[in-house]
């Protein structure tokens, strides 16, 4: 099994972070969040021969600093998103994949979480999400990844389910067993069939997906998705405030 992040954007919301590097090499707490993903994935048992790194704006450097990282380069990132980026790498996804934002910082247990759980598709869930909202205000609650659940079973990811309606926020990471994979490319497939060049979810056109439309899409064709929760112990950074935030959030994680 591999473990794949998804880099490829530039994370304009970041300002002048990403002048010259992309979000993922972006200095949080004195180290870049890539650092911190790379020692998550680490505690989870994935050495970093087993990560895939999907680069697009600042491929350069990112290739240059981590040269023991398998590169898949996505030269259309700019036009494309999340979903379409995480394509670029499906050639090292047949045998079971855990995938990763690659703005977020998380811990270990997170991943080792994902790995214990049965299911062949589980999604990463902060349950106690909420609190980093609190004076978010460039990023609020209702653009949240949320998911909504019936025990550990999901049965939405989308960001306008309602907060108090929601069981936590999908943090970005999730693990697709082989049949899960299997599963996901079929989707994936079967959505470009029938959406390349129109509208696929919510007024975006299918090259512009996120992750998270083909994830509903699938549920709502009957396709079963289980949650691993963490209380705390994950954080996305998307804008310069959450920048600014992050330590003040961070000490106070399980």
């Amino acid at each position: 099994m591999r473990a794949i992040i998804i880099g490829a954007g530039r994370g304009k919301r970041l300002e002048h972070f990403t002048d010259e590097i992309p979000k993922t090499l972006v200095t949080v707490m004195g180290r870049p969040i890539l650092d911190f993903i790379l020692d998550a994935l680490a505690e989870g048992g994935f050495d970093r021969k087993d990560v895939v790194f999907i680069c697009g704006y600042g491929a350069r450097v990112v290739r240059e600093r981590y040269p023991d990282l398998t590169f898949v380069e996505n030269r259309d990132w700019e036009s494309n998103n999340i979903l379409s980026s995480l394509f670029m790498a499906r050639d090292h996804m047949k045998d079971g994949f855990l995938s990763s934002y690659a703005d977020i910082i998380y811990r270990g247990s997170i991943v080792s979480s994902l790995m214990a759980a049965p299911g062949d598709k589980v999604l990463g869930c902060d349950t106690d999400w909420l609190r980093r909202y609190a004076r978010r205000t460039r990023h609020p609650e209702n653009d949240a990844e949320k998911i909504r659940a019936d025990g550990r079973r999901v049965i939405e990811v989308s960001r306008k389910i309602p907060p108090a309606e929601a069981a936590g926020e999908f943090i970005g990471v999730a693990k697709f067993t082989r049949e899960g994979a299997a599963e996901l490319a079929s989707a994936f497939d079967r959505a470009d069939a029938r959406c390349k060049g129109s509208v696929f979810r919510d007024g975006r056109a299918f090259e512009r997906a996120y992750m998270i439309d083909l994830l509903q899409d699938m549920i709502e064709q009957g396709s079963t998705f289980h949650r691993a929760d963490t209380h705390g112990g994950y954080m996305e950074i998307d804008t310069v405030e959450d920048h600014d935030l992050a330590p003040s959030w961070w000490p106070r994680t399980p």
